[in-house]
């Protein structure tokens, strides 16, 4: 039986809810936030939010969008779901799964990583220490950011423990949001990992050789835990330089995907070790996928260190899979916050 009937009919009942809930369409704007001083540059913020406005499909460079560019949002959404992009990534390409989420009743705030997108690579270049410290910085003054703003702050839904607020985050962006959980960093674990299992790690050690992964680590180990983040969805994350006693800590609600042909990042050394120290693990395999599998399909090819960022294995269906996965997720955030 294949994986996706084995989903399907493992989640049937969970699936019928959904579809029924699903009341709205997907609305669109773009926003700017602002960046860490005064004179830093804004933030580009794609905001995907449930609307009664009719959609349209709009082809925003390699990325096909169904939404309603400018729609009124109706006037109370469930919660405030932060979504960060991988490497080099960007705010449009995981659109299936914001789409699904605003059509069920969530805001979706999805971040173009400053330095760190499709147009600007610079903070990598800043060596790793720069890098995984201000990518978690990043995603909470967006949602700062968002929880100040008069259009949007009493919009989101809150409860006893204040503005229901989440995270959603694929490669990159999944150590950007188990940061935000708690989870902390210690930069000698990839030096010391790259020593030993490069060959069995390839493209990450390549990668981080690039940030000159040799440079000595900070003398302390930093927390960027957000407290206002109470669930958080990891699609194939980096996760080797994350400390178990850190991961151990967490108690924000997780689930973590696992891709299980990933070479990108090899899940044993990263998904796997993350679920694995975990308090209440919640790993999902996704068989016979790779580690681009959790974004859209762009329209053109598109390079990365392991090939076009569209390409599947043999047998897998990423449109079939990514309409499952949106099911999950969204299924997922309602359990943890209604």
């Amino acid at each position: 039986m294949s994986y996706l009937l084995r989903r399907l009919l493992a989640s049937l009942a969970t699936m019928l809810f959904v579809s029924y809930a699903h009341a709205y369409e997907a609305g669109w704007m773009q926003i700017q936030t602002a960046g860490a001083t005064p004179d830093a540059p804004t933030t580009t913020v794609a905001l995907y939010y449930p609307t009664m406005a009719a959609p349209r499909a709009i082809a925003m460079g390699p990325f096909a969008l169904d939404v309603a560019t400018g729609g009124k949002p109706v006037d109370k959404v469930k919660a405030l779901i932060l979504l960060s992009h991988g490497i080099s990534g960007t705010e449009l390409g995981h659109s299936a799964l914001a789409q699904a989420l605003a059509r069920n009743g969530y805001l979706v705030a999805a971040l173009r990583h400053p330095g760190d997108n499709y147009q600007d690579r610079s903070l990598l270049e800043k060596g790793p220490e720069r890098y995984f410290d201000e990518r978690p910085r990043q995603a909470s003054r967006v949602i700062d950011a968002i929880l100040a703003n008069p259009a949007w702050k009493d919009r989101i839904a809150t409860d006893s423990q204040g503005p229901r607020v989440g995270a959603l985050g694929h490669s990159a962006g999944g150590y950007t949001v188990l940061a935000l959980a708690g989870a902390r960093p210690d930069l000698s674990r990839i030096r010391k990992h790259c020593q030993a299992e490069a060959s069995e790690d390839p493209i990450f050690c390549s990668i981080g050789r690039s940030g000159d992964a040799t440079t000595p680590p900070p003398a302390a180990t930093p927390s960027f835990k957000d407290e206002r983040v109470r669930a958080i969805v990891a699609m194939a994350p980096t996760g080797v330089l994350l400390t178990a006693e850190s991961l151990a800590a967490v108690r924000s609600a997780t689930m973590i995907y696992v891709a299980e042909l990933d070479r990108f990042l090899v899940p044993r050394f990263h998904a796997e070790w993350v679920a694995s120290n975990l308090p209440a693990p919640n790993l999902h395999r996704v068989p016979n996928a790779w580690h681009f599998a959790f974004m859209n399909t762009p329209s053109m090819s598109i390079p990365s260190h392991d090939g076009d960022i569209g390409a599947n294995p043999p047998g897998f269906d990423r449109d079939a899979f990514l309409k499952q996965l949106a099911v999950e997720i969204t299924a997922f955030f309602d359990k943890t916050f209604l």
